[in-house]
């Protein structure tokens, strides 16, 4: 019998066995702790556990289970809690209370509750990896499609009558290659450090739509994409992650609270329980799934969390559902990773972190992508990693390794949230590098002139930037006047188009073709200001007129769906622009 060495933290160690395999899932002590195999030499092997190790002595037995570690994957996973290794929350508290207890083992989906199973596979004919046999509602929106393993493929011999089943019960009899007949369920089950396999790649083409202008205009996010939200202590990026949540336009939502305080995931739970979905009416939980791994879990288990989520992400992909990760917060899964480094006493690189950082962050931001799966259909896993440097320094390990790996960078600020400027998306510190794979879409469903309006937008913004470096030095009242009107546009495009207010029924999301539509009219202001300032009308004399609070509150005063307004709102620029020419 194996038995422990040492433990040093979520580290133990078992000496002179042959047993255990790399990444084998194990069972350490007498309390039956689930860990993982992560270190084997000729002396010893270097276990991880992904629970307390509190009260554990050398001397108790580790078991092997003979698998890597995996999640179980099947009809129930939505509208779930789990932890970061996939035991739900609910079912825990029912047996250990509040505090979940060592060695506490429940399944991870419910193998009780019946669903209304339709049988699709037919007998004679051949089924291969991803292949779907059954479906079943999994919630009111959302169709379960059981499919094949990816590494199995046979001949159907038997399937069940249409009904209700558990999820463990027998639906369909395959008889492979070799003879063999193969049980199928409803479940599965798939090692989360290795990514589900599909047909092919596909181009990024799609955007995710938010509903958020500087998001969707400025600084787009594609579907199969990666985005990056770094931002201080208070700067709004489990609020952004939660707004992205409730309006882009995914099938499902994996919400991963990955190392963060224990108040502000209750708030996510409870929140995400009570919001109304806004694209079918039902609760938003019927597609969401929740992974709530707070910091005072054990360490090891933010680790899992990560590969948890993403597992269970890729699966509902292979379906054929385009689904949003939002990992809050990446900073906290490299903390786990330097914690267990330095209990392996291996050699630190910067502040700390080891020297794999750069290639575990990679390794979980390319399992994103737009695929074609292997039953032929097509989905996609979009990554939105918030990131949490220490006092808002971008130049720190995870945020600058993150940047490497991402192609979308929204850099929150803290003057911007302070000042109650939400998204508080610093416009001149990020970056989306998706607008070329974007333009045909933009071309097709917007407009024509959605990324030129975009582009002289950004120039405004740009300009504006480089102004008010003068103005900081010697003021504004020494500018020429186009250069005054340059600042007063630049304004309205920040507090009437980059400013966004959640509480506001028709600000709170916006369609493209609102966005579009308010690009449009600012640019008009701009275009018919330009020309009587070159006549001579000082800027002062226009903004008198409060011609440019009127298109500030456009986002206001025009409800989404009455883009018609803003034909009135052009004709009513026109015609004060036109009154000021003739006073003059």
């Amino acid at each position: 019998m194996n038995t422990i060495f040492s433990i040093n933290g979520p580290v133990v160690k078992v000496r002179d066995t042959k047993d255990f395999s790399m990444l084998e899932m194990v069972y350490v002590g007498t309390k039956r702790l689930i860990g993982e195999v992560i270190g084997i030499t000729s002396e010893e092997t270097t276990i991880q556990v992904y629970e307390s190790t509190t009260g554990l002595k050398p001397g108790e037995p580790v078991e092997g289970s003979g698998m890597p570690m995996s999640a179980t994957l099947g009809p129930g996973i939505l509208s779930n809690i789990f932890d970061g290794i996939e035991r739900p929350l609910k079912q825990l508290e029912e047996i250990s209370g509040a505090f979940i207890a060592e060695g506490a083992s429940v399944s991870a989906l419910d193998t009780v509750k019946k669903y209304d199973v339709t049988v699709i596979a037919l007998v004679g004919e051949r089924l291969n990896g991803g292949d779907i046999y059954a479906v079943c509602p999994e919630t009111p929106v959302i169709e379960h499609r059981c499919m094949l393993h990816p590494n199995l493929s046979g001949e159907v011999v038997w399937t069940a009558e249409n009904g209700k089943y558990t999820i463990n019960d027998k639906i369909v009899q395959i008889k492979n290659d070799k003879g063999e007949i193969i049980d199928l369920t409803l479940c599965q089950k798939w090692p989360i450090k290795q990514s589900r396999p599909f047909k092919e790649r596909l181009p990024i083409s799609k955007p995710l739509i938010t509903g958020q202008r500087v998001i969707d205009t400025i600084l787009p996010i594609a579907k199969g994409g990666t985005a990056a939200v770094p931002g201080g202590f208070g700067t709004g990026k489990t609020m952004t992650q939660h707004q992205l949540a409730k309006w882009c336009d995914a099938d499902i939502i994996v919400y991963i609270g990955c190392g963060e305080r224990g108040n502000e995931m209750t708030q996510v739970l409870e929140e995400f329980s009570q919001l109304v979905d806004p694209r079918t009416g039902k609760a938003l939980t019927d597609r969401t799934v929740l992974i709530a791994n707070t910091s005072n879990m054990p360490v090891a288990a933010r680790e899992a969390s990560i590969y948890t989520g993403i597992t269970l992400a890729e699966y509902y992909r292979d379906m054929g559902y385009h689904i949003a990760i939002m990992a809050d917060s990446t900073s906290r899964w490299a903390e786990a990773l330097r914690e267990i480094s330095g209990r392996l006493e291996e050699m630190p690189a910067e502040e700390g972190f080891p020297a794999y950082l750069p290639s575990r962050i990679s390794q979980f931001y390319e399992r994103a992508g737009y695929v074609e799966t292997l039953n032929g259909s097509e989905g996609s896993v979009t990554i939105i990693g918030a990131v949490s440097p220490q006092g808002s320094d971008f130049s720190e390990p995870v945020t600058q390794n993150t940047k490497r790996f991402v192609r979308c960078f929204w850099a929150l600020d803290k003057s911007l949230a302070y000042a109650r400027h939400y998204p508080a998306i610093n416009w001149n510190d990020s970056y989306s590098e998706y607008m070329d794979d974007l333009a045909n879409y933009y071309d097709e469903n917007v407009s024509i002139d959605f990324l030129k309006y975009r582009q002289q937008i950004s120039n405004i913004l740009l300009e504006e930037n480089k102004l008010m470096e003068i103005v900081k030095l010697i003021g504004s009242d020494v500018l020429p006047e186009d250069q005054k009107l340059v600042i007063e546009i630049a304004r309205v495009v920040r507090v009437g188009f980059l400013q966004q207010n959640a509480y506001h029924k028709d600000d709170t999301y916006v369609p493209l073709e609102k966005q579009f539509k308010m690009m449009g009219i600012i640019l008009t202001l701009y275009d018919q200001c330009k020309t009587i300032v070159a006549e001579g009308v000082p800027v002062s004399t226009i903004v008198a007129t409060g011609i440019f609070e009127k298109v500030i509150k456009m986002k206001y005063d025009i409800p989404n769906d009455k883009p018609e307004l803003f034909r009135m709102l052009t004709v009513e620029i026109e015609q004060q622009i036109k009154k000021l020419r003739t006073e003059v």
